[in-house]
């Protein structure tokens, strides 16, 4: 091969180089005679591979009279190429612009051969130079004999060195006059690739009505290009002649019928009777139609190696082992997904597409003339069109929702084919026939494997295992799937244009800057790329925060819901800053107009977001541990338990049911009491009098026991009973327990209620407070006093 023949031969000469270097020894007498002893081992081995590059040099010559006669052959090819025959001027180009790309490619090594040459031949310039001129009074015998030999070798080595690359001249030459001529080539190809581009999408051919008009002419002209094409015959047989092509598909139908045939003994008599099961018998015919096609694929294959020879074999068996890959895959597909009564419903669903597919690669195998193409193809495509409805009608309510959309789509794609092919534009039609069928196969690829992945993990209980055992079918399934289809998009245009021999153009499209500013800058590939990265890193977020979940939970439970809330944020901002400079990276944004719309914007914005800072800086400081979710609080007089807490407020769930919101900045400048901070334990003082002459020991001995006997109060602290002072009616006594913050409410109501009843069976008063009322009456003298004064 010519890329590997000259690499191989720039390897041999790099090996000639010295595989050491002199270095900073004790003394020059010291590095004289290591240099004597390196240029010594270099001048031989060079004299021991000189016959070897003599034949690497023959070798390479031979190479390069290989690619002038492939250029020429090109060149005859290209330029004989009629404007009428799309198909067979898409091959020439193809031909031409990938045999200029691979000359590029493989004369690089060969460049760098001369200059290696060219660098190692002023290298010893210099060395002779020093040598030279080299002061040998101060040196002892030994050293300047020394000098004087690496000076011999070096002169010997350099005129070697010179000698190697004035044979090399030659060969440069016939290196500029093929690239000029491949260069050449490939200008016109390219103009010519612009051509059928401008052919494909705008209507340069008559419609279909025009056509039928002079239905006639059109058939007397297609006539005499079909005999001038295949029929006419020639001294020397062409590989291209209609024999050839006759016969190569008359031995695909005949290994078609032998893949067909075997396959249908091995899984009809060869499979065991344990295999048989009622699944595998309602899917036995797409077994057996997968398995032909798998075969029939490979038997191309086969035939490809075999024929390496022929180009027309070697074209044509690519295309249809291409074309059977698209039809094992939707086999494979259907076999996976669908029972067996489901996929005879879907094969006929989906047979005019694959039958469509077929007669398109057909068309450009045998690079049928555009005349042709332009009566046949509407035809074909209104048939085709009409089977798939009646496929619809027949068969969609037996298949599945999404291959019911599916067909629709292709319904829509052949309906949007005829048009375009009655109003002329045939080529296009027959891209987006291509184009569809590609994209159809990656989608039933993808919809398979992400069918068959997610019964596995469901199988497997996947959903409710934790991340840590999760990771890598997420991975997959969130990640991989998505980013394929992304690629399927992109591979299904390319394969598409492929058909044209336009697989190259179609990259420099997807790399073409359709906005291209001094700020910004994007293409389909960039666009492309973000949307990967978009699903990579929502990955990546998704993931770092369960796993941070699980880290807090198993460190400390309590404070597991606060540090996550903040971590979880801290993780996204991180995260999707990452991806966003990744993007603005891609898309190639001058970060310049961004410092400057900031710098304008950052006074504005910083006074607006002066509050919202604020209560982030405070949020932060409270889930850094001062509150945390499920707290209870006393604020305000108002008790509660932390619902949640983020950057700008703190929410609080009331006793009474309602729901508060503090700004954070409040909350923490408030005097707040945290409940549940140290032990979850609060002391309550409830009071309590009795009469007076009550046997006070006694009365805080017996509500002592009844309290404990709820145990309701926190264990390790005993419940305390003290003597508060003596009241008008009552002695007050004061009942200090500890009880649970959570039940306060509902514990401080059963021990009063336990003090109560604990009273009034021991007989013990609860005294109320009395006043005593006197009613003193007047004398005659004064009730006649006042009668007096009231009739005044």
């Amino acid at each position: 091969m010519n890329k590997r023949s000259i690499l191989f031969f720039l390897l041999a000469i790099f090996a000639l180089s010295p595989t050491h270097a002199v270095l900073k020894e004790q003394n020059i007498e010291s590095t004289l005679s290591i240099l004597r002893t390196e240029l010594t081992n270099y001048h031989a081995e060079l004299e021991r591979q000189s016959g070897y590059m003599r034949e690497q040099q023959s070798a390479v010559r031979d190479k390069l009279f290989n690619i002038m006669g492939k250029s020429n052959q090109n060149a005859l090819m290209l330029y004989s190429q009629k404007p009428e025959y799309v198909f067979d001027l898409a091959y020439a180009c193809h031909e031409a612009t990938e045999q200029y790309a691979d000359f590029k490619q493989n004369v690089q090594p060969f460049r760098l051969l001369i200059e290696k040459n060219n660098a190692e031949i002023a290298r010893y310039d210099y060395l002779i130079n020093s040598l030279s001129t080299m002061n040998v009074m101060a040196l002892n015998r030994k050293a300047q004999t020394d000098k004087s030999v690496c000076l011999t070798l070096a002169v010997n080595i350099r005129h070697t060195l010179n000698d190697n690359i004035n044979q090399f001249k030659d060969y440069i030459g016939y290196y500029q006059a093929i690239e000029a001529q491949l260069k050449s080539l490939n200008d016109y190809a390219n103009k010519r690739y612009k051509d059928i581009q401008s052919h494909i999408f705008s209507n340069t051919g008559e419609n279909y009505f025009h056509i039928l008009a002079r239905l006639r002419a059109n058939i007397q002209d297609t006539e005499e290009t079909i005999s001038t094409k295949y029929f006419v015959k020639t001294k020397v047989r062409s590989q291209w002649d209609s024999q050839y092509i006759i016969g190569l598909f008359a031995l695909i139908g005949f290994y078609a019928l032998l893949a067909g045939l075997l396959n249908i003994i091995a899984v009809r008599f060869l499979i065991p009777k344990r295999f048989r099961t009622p699944a595998f018998m309602t899917r036995r015919t797409c077994i057996i139609m997968t398995s032909s096609v798998v075969t029939l694929a490979l038997i191309l294959g086969l035939i490809r190696i075999v024929f390496s020879d022929q180009n027309f074999i070697i074209m044509a068996s690519g295309l249809l082992v291409s074309y059977t890959w698209l039809l094992g895959v939707i086999l494979i597909s259907l076999l996976l997904r669908l029972t067996g009564n489901q996929i005879k419903s879907a094969f006929r669903i989906y047979l005019p597409l694959m039958a469509m597919g077929f007669i398109v690669i057909s068309f450009r195998i045998i690079l049928v003339p555009d005349n042709l193409v332009n009566i046949v193809l509407s035809p074909i495509l209104l048939v085709c069109t009409v089977w798939q409805w009646f496929a619809i009608r027949h068969d969609n309510k037996s298949i599945p929702k999404s291959d019911v959309t599916y067909t629709y789509v292709s319904l829509t794609v052949f309906v949007g084919s005829l048009i375009c092919a009655w109003l002329g534009y045939t080529l296009l039609s027959v891209q987006l026939l291509i184009w569809w069928i590609m994209q159809l196969t990656c989608i039933l690829t993808i919809t398979c494997l992400r069918g068959w992945i997610k019964k596995w993990a469901i199988k497997r209980g996947y959903a409710d295992k934790e991340i840590t055992k999760t990771w890598f079918f997420h991975l997959v399934y969130q990640v991989v799937l998505p980013v394929l289809a992304v690629i399927s998009f992109l591979l299904a245009l390319y394969w598409a244009a492929d058909v044209f021999n336009l697989s190259d153009k179609i990259w420099d499209i997807y790399r073409e800057q359709y906005i291209n500013t001094k700020w910004f800058a994007a293409s389909i590939l960039s666009v492309a790329e973000v949307i990967a990265f978009y699903f990579i890193f929502a990955y990546v977020n998704r993931t770092l925060k369960a796993l941070l979940k699980i880290h807090f939970e198993q460190s400390d439970l309590s404070t597991a819901a606060s540090r996550y809330t903040m971590a979880k944020n801290v993780i996204q901002v991180a995260v999707w800053g990452i991806w966003l400079m990744v993007s603005l990276a891609v898309f190639h944004i001058d970060n310049t107009w961004l410092v400057v719309i900031s710098g304008g914007l950052s006074t504005g914005i910083g006074f607006a977001m002066k509050d919202i800072l604020e209560n982030i800086y405070y949020g932060i400081s409270l889930m850094a541990g001062r509150v945390k979710i499920g707290d209870y609080i006393i604020c305000d007089g108002m008790r509660g338990r932390v619902s949640s807490i983020n950057y700008t407020s703190t929410i609080v769930e009331a006793v009474d049911g309602s729901v508060i919101a503090f700004q954070n900045s409040q909350l923490f400048t408030k005097n707040y009491k945290n409940m549940t901070k140290n032990h979850g334990y609060e002391l309550d003082a409830l009071e309590v009098g009795v009469a007076y002459g009550s046997d006070i020991k006694k009365v805080k001995q017996l509500l002592h026991d009844a309290i404990v006997d709820l145990k309701i109060t926190e264990p390790g602290r005993d419940v305390k009973i003290i003597l508060k002072e003596f009241g008008d009616s009552s002695i007050t006594l004061k009942i200090l327990v500890w009880v649970s913050v959570m039940t306060q409410g509902i514990d401080d109501g059963r021990i009063l209620e336990c003090v109560y009843d604990t009273l009034n069976k021991h007989s013990i008063e609860i005294p109320f407070p009395q006043r005593d009322v006197r009613i003193i009456h007047a004398t005659p003298e004064q009730a006649e006093k006042a009668t007096a004064e009231a009739s005044e």
